[in-house]
């Protein structure tokens, strides 16, 4: 008996130390203040784990807040971001953030490092009368922390088209300089409905990537994209960490307008720190 509890104790070691087994749900509950709510989550240590235009825009009060979702029958997490008023942290004034993020003072386990896998999922909503700018509106980043180039690795980006066109969603990567378009789809048969997107990413010089976002309206699927052999590594990077939220420029500010983002049962699980 002792010697396999003794081995019952050693495996359970071993898959701490691997990463396996570890998962974070954040989910609204209409009960706690939703910045505590996020902290408790997402910080290991005193810190935010939000970025919000709060200080630009005191008026309003937390540009985070939570919202009763008739659809899917609970609380859901509301990110509010403002044309006129809002900046990004009052720092810069050529762009406006309303996001949340895993950063350095999270736990570890959910900064992805070389060799590791990760599972991130989530469901969105963005008003059916949404309007992005010719310039960037991120929802989604996968964000080195270090290294040489602040360009996310990966995001999930609305733009406006050039005139005569519909507006887009891209999905875009980057591993140094300038971000490429790797899938595009409409954008508007993603506006006014529920969405559920999976991600599964493996990062490294040779890493893997796979992305489907589904209606919930109708189960179809709007994006899929799948590459078994595409960098997913920032040079000297320290981690790479995900957010959540509306990021946009503001050097199209006349084709902005304000608006509110719907977040819900948002999830990272770590499957791998080992690259098995």
């Amino acid at each position: 008996m002792r010697a396999l509890t003794a081995l019952t104790c050693l495996i359970f070691a071993m898959c701490l130390r691997s990463g396996h087994a570890q998962t974070l749900f954040l989910q609204a509950n209409g009960s706690q203040d939703a910045y505590t709510l996020i902290n408790d989550k997402l910080v290991e240590f005193d810190g935010n784990a939000f970025e919000t235009s709060d200080c630009s825009h005191r008026d309003f009060g937390p540009h985070i807040t939570q919202v009763y979702d008739a659809i899917l029958r609970k609380h859901v997490f509301r990110f509010h971001i403002h044309r006129d008023e809002d900046t990004d942290r009052c720092v810069k004034f050529d762009r406006q953030r309303t996001e949340i993020k895993v950063y350095d003072k999270s736990p570890d386990w959910m900064k992805a490092t070389e060799q590791s896998s990760f599972a991130y999922k989530w469901k969105f909503k963005v008003d059916q009368k949404f309007q992005p700018s010719k310039k960037f509106t991120h929802f989604f980043q996968l964000k080195g922390v270090g290294g040489a180039y602040g360009m996310p690795l990966l995001t999930l980006t609305a733009r406006k088209g050039p005139r005569g066109q519909l507006a887009k969603l891209e999905l875009r990567h980057a591993t140094h300089g300038k971000a490429r378009k790797i899938r595009v789809e409409k954008l508007q048969p993603f506006l006014g409905t529920w969405l559920r997107v999976n991600v599964k990413a493996t990062f490294g010089s040779k890493g893997k990537l796979v992305i489907q976002i589904k209606s919930m309206n109708d189960n179809h699927t709007l994006m899929y994209y799948e590459n078994n052999s595409l960098n997913m590594w920032k040079q000297d990077a320290d981690f790479i960490r995900p957010k959540w939220g509306i990021y946009r420029s503001l050097r199209d500010k006349q084709s902005l307008r304000d608006e509110v983002i719907d977040f819900a049962d948002i999830e990272i699980k770590v499957k791998s720190t080992m690259g098995n």
